[in-house]
């Protein structure tokens, strides 16, 4: 039994040596060894990539756009909550009420050539937009 142990791990060997040879041959074919060195080429390139990132200018704008990035968002948060607040407040609602007065205050203009009328017209947008500005101060 001990003989064709020894027979079997003898055939074993053989048939890793004859694999190994078998890789070593395909390694040196040119297909191979091009994309071994496209592999490499690929490896110094991305070394060279991550030594750029870590220099101080590049790790300074790095953390520039991080603020940045924070900023931006901070400034969105605070337009958002202005802009509830503005609904809350009735001022955007206002807002649209000034536009439609404007808008018929411009369009009686083109109807209406009465001095009079143009005058009161002119008033009461006045007094709107005064209203608005006081509502904004507020």
């Amino acid at each position: 039994m001990a003989q064709e142990e020894k027979t079997s791990k003898v055939k074993e060997i053989k048939e890793t040596v004859f694999c190994a040879v078998e890789i070593i041959r395909q390694i040196k074919t040119p297909g191979v060894l091009e994309s071994f060195g496209k592999i490499m080429d690929t490896g110094i390139m991305a070394k060279e990539i991550i030594d750029a990132l870590k220099t101080p200018e590049m790790v300074k704008n790095i953390e520039n756009f991080r603020v940045i990035s924070e900023n931006i968002n901070e400034a969105s948060t605070k337009m958002q909550n202005t802009l509830k607040q503005l609904e809350e407040t009735g001022i955007i609602n206002e807002t649209k009420g000034l536009v439609q007065s404007a808008k018929s205050t411009v369009d009686s203009f083109s109807t209406s050539r009465d001095l009079h009328e143009m005058g009161v017209t002119l008033k009461e947008m006045f007094k709107s937009v005064k209203a608005l500005v006081d509502g904004l101060k507020n």
